[in-house]
């Protein structure tokens, strides 16, 4: 093995949670670093006499053994996102993915980034009252703001939780969909409640529903009230115009917090109809005390066919 370069795995045990069943993760690796990997007992050999690639390899599966210390298994994409910050920014992200644990009460699961923006989008969630997270389709804009949500009102340092998107067809009228308001509007806010049920078991949602702690309402229904001491998400903003997103924001009240969420590439309205959300970036931009966080495509972390579509429409709208 004359020009191969070997990294000694400090905790062998661990070789399963490092590379995934069956070695999953082992194609995410070579990739990345652009050599091939082989096992030896307890130790991996790099197909390299690059000795930069060998360092960066050892501190990837030093990171990564913090993160499963921690209880966040390795997949892909936390991979993908430990190499990147390692890789671009001398590792200052690195600490940041660490650091961005969510912890709800009676939660299914704990919640990490498998992003650097994530990390730092669940940051200025922490740290700031309102928030935009504004990225394509999968990046977990309404997935992380939900998580948070929840630790927030479970941990009562909010008393409400309030969820809202404006009501917009793309493509289908709700007048010619079966049933009274209510049922027209329930499939528009069914991915809220997906992203509930993810974090909690379905009998705390009811609970928290019937007691009034969560609500979701179309953003019609938030015109003349003040919102106090809540935690509000606008999921969908794209679809706002420049009216309901002022009316929105105008509705903040003492003690709340709100996160708006949009893609602005999947903008329903009507031509013509300047969006509220790609109005308010210019607007409120300069404000410091609110943060905006822009995730791309290289922080889908859905299906990874959903990271080809985005790029590929990418692609053709710079075409």
């Amino acid at each position: 093995m004359g020009k191969h370069l070997a990294v000694v795995l400090k905790n062998p045990e661990r070789i399963q949670e490092l590379f995934g069943a069956n070695d999953g993760n082992l194609s995410v690796f070579e990739d990345l670093l652009g050599v091939r990997l082989y096992f030896q007992g307890n130790q991996v050999y790099l197909d390299s006499n690059d000795k930069d690639k060998r360092i960066l390899f050892e501190r990837i599966l030093g990171e990564l053994e913090d993160h499963i210390t921690l209880g966040q298994i390795p997949g892909p994409d936390l991979i993908r996102a430990v190499y990147r910050t390692l890789n671009t920014d001398k590792g200052e992200g690195a600490e940041l993915l660490k650091d961005t644990c969510v912890i709800i009460p009676g939660g299914l699961k704990k919640v990490f980034a498998r992003s650097y923006r994530q990390a730092l989008y669940l940051k200025a969630i922490e740290t700031t009252d309102l928030v935009f997270s504004i990225g394509p389709a999968g990046t977990g804009k309404t997935y992380l703001a939900v998580a948070q949500a929840l630790k927030s009102v479970l941990s009562r340092s909010r008393r409400k939780l309030i969820l809202t998107r404006p009501v917009v067809e793309a493509g289908e009228n709700l007048g010619f969909l079966p049933g009274d308001l209510e049922q027209k509007i329930s499939p528009y806010l069914r991915p809220l409640y997906d992203a509930m049920e993810a974090f909690i078991p379905p009998e705390a949602l009811r609970r928290l529903e019937e007691n009034r702690i969560i609500e979701i309402a179309p953003l019609a229904y938030m015109r003349g009230r003040t919102l106090s001491e809540c935690f509000v998400i606008l999921d969908e903003a794209q679809n706002t115009s420049k009216e309901q997103m002022k009316m929105f924001l105008t509705r903040l009240g003492e003690g709340t917090q709100a996160v708006v969420t949009g893609d602005i590439t999947q903008i329903d309205l009507p031509k013509r109809k300047l969006s509220g959300l790609l109005d308010v970036i210019s607007i409120l931009k300069p404000i410091r005390e609110i943060e905006f966080v822009f995730l791309e495509e290289e922080d889908v972390v859905r299906n990874p066919l959903v990271r080809k579509i985005v790029r590929a429409y990418e692609a053709n709208q710079e075409d």
